[in-house]
């Protein structure tokens, strides 16, 4: 009689096993089109080259720490007149402002419809990308950021972000308040 409970309880961790492996198959095959498109685009910006020039475009940001993670960077001002300005730690606050883009170039989220337009956040609570691209900034340096969908949201997306999407972001190191010392 014992053992009834323990098999019907076995029975259902099997069968909500299978049920949610079913359901990642359902999301690969919903997002197919989706994800293969913004697959095709980011190969498409890693080989991108300055207009009249065969320069890239971005620069691939490999973070010491993870090697198998990236963001593809363009900095729009001049890097040598913000070298001397703080850079964030992982631990840090950052003032950013900001507009994410899908790789279609719509629209999802911008720091823009704040009051201040300033985003306040803790690194640490933010996707490993703007951790990478953050990291690697100065404050005042404005740059593009490319950031594949493994290092945003992955294939389970998050509110408005569909599963796989890689994002762009247009972003501006502000200020780092409260900087800390190591």
């Amino acid at each position: 009689m014992n053992r009834l409970p323990i098999l019907f309880a076995g029975t259902v961790l099997m069968a909500s096993a299978f049920a949610s492996c079913k359901g990642d198959e359902t999301t690969w095959d919903t997002y197919r089109e989706w994800r293969e498109a913004n697959n095709s685009w980011l190969d498409e910006q890693a080989a991108r080259t300055e207009e009249g020039s065969s320069d890239l475009y971005f620069t691939r940001v490999v973070p010491p720490y993870d090697q198998g993670s990236y963001v593809l960077m363009h900095w729009f001002n001049d890097r040598s007149l913000t070298a001397g300005n703080l850079k964030p730690y992982y631990t840090s606050t950052v003032h950013v402002k900001y507009i994410g883009r899908f790789y279609n170039g719509t629209a999802f989220d911008s720091s823009y419809l704040q009051t201040d337009s300033i985003f306040e956040t803790k690194l640490s609570s933010v996707v490993s990308g703007w951790q990478i691209a953050l990291q690697n900034m100065h404050v005042g340096d404005s740059c593009e950021v490319v950031i594949p969908y493994q290092s945003a949201y992955g294939s389970t997306g998050y509110s408005s972000v569909p599963p796989y999407s890689n994002l762009v972001f247009h972003m501006k190191l502000k200020d780092i308040p409260d900087w800390e010392t190591p």
